[in-house]
């Protein structure tokens, strides 16, 4: 190899850097799961690269990053967790990765909804923090507003904020209206855990699930027989399977209660590029596009 392909070689073997529309470098900037990765994108546009630790399908509740994820922290200038106990993972890999970067809580300053949680060693349950905020849409736009600010902290033009708000309030509208089509006794629906207690409180929705706010606990057979009766009692005809989430569990309910799974929800995960749900906006359409008409029955 002669030396002009010996100076060039480290260039060819180096990422190529995201650039915007006026040849400036974008700021790399981390999420810690894909939802708040596309919030994050949205809002600052071409502005920000971003990586989300926890990718498309995968779930946040148990995820354990890789020693190559430390290495996404490392030249950050903004991380983003979610907060509210869901992504303490993030913390810690935070702690040792990239202690000096700024780190932003999108849930920050929203009130607490508290819910049952899973009980361990025959404990007796207790409650907990609900961290699924993102169901409800005005709780995104919160998000997107600390997501703004922490931007601008980091020295980031926040470019897409008031046009992705503008776009996230016609959106809050639209679920209104589509819920608004259901009579309030046929607003039930059945998912794996309970991971739509916002949406619930903010459309009038109410959900069964047979686990609770984690996808770690375990549904008891208890648990699964008394949704049996009320599947069966009620006719409720709008059950549910999540992506990342078990199926067994839920199908095997159903066929019990004699109901047919509707389909499948994106909770806590967004799905790859060609799925259904690959944008915050989009996962909200799939979803309320299914329960709805599973509802009516």
């Amino acid at each position: 190899m002669n030396r002009r392909s010996l100076l060039l070689a480290p260039l060819l073997a180096a990422p190529a850097i995201a650039r915007t529309a006026q040849g400036q470098a974008a700021a790399p900037v981390v999420a810690s799961f894909s939802i708040l990765g596309d919030l994050l994108r949205q809002t600052g546009g071409e502005a920000v690269a971003v990586r989300a630790i926890a990718g498309p399908d995968a779930d946040a509740h148990v995820f354990q990053p890789r020693p190559s994820d430390a290495g996404s922290l490392r030249g950050a200038k903004m991380l983003l967790r979610n907060g509210l106990g869901f992504d303490p993972w993030f913390d810690r890999l935070a702690r040792g990765a990239a202690p000096t970067v700024p780190m932003v809580t999108a849930a920050e300053g929203l009130p607490r909804r508290m819910m049952p949680g899973h009980a361990h060693g025959g404990a007796a349950p207790r409650e907990v923090a609900d961290p699924h905020a993102w169901q409800d849409v005005t709780a995104a736009a919160h998000y997107v507003r600390n997501i703004a600010a922490g931007l601008a902290a980091a020295g980031i033009t926040a470019s897409g904020a008031e046009p992705y708000l503008a776009r996230l309030a016609a959106l809050d509208a639209w679920v209104r209206a589509e819920i608004a089509r259901v009579p309030a006794a046929r607003r039930v629906v059945v998912t794996s855990h309970d991971a739509f207690g916002w949406f619930a409180a903010a459309y009038g929705v109410r959900f069964l699930a047979p686990q609770g706010v984690s996808t770690d606990a375990q549904a008891s057979a208890a648990q699964v027989a008394r949704l049996i009766r009320q599947l069966r009692q009620d006719n409720i005809t709008a059950v549910f399977i999540e992506n990342m989430s078990q199926p067994a569990t839920l199908q095997r309910l159903a066929t019990e209660a004699g109901v047919r799974v509707q389909g499948r929800l994106f909770a806590d995960a967004l799905s790859p590029p060609d799925g259904p749900a690959p944008s915050y906006e989009a996962m909200m359409r799939h979803n309320v596009g299914l329960m709805v008409p599973a509802m009516l029955g």
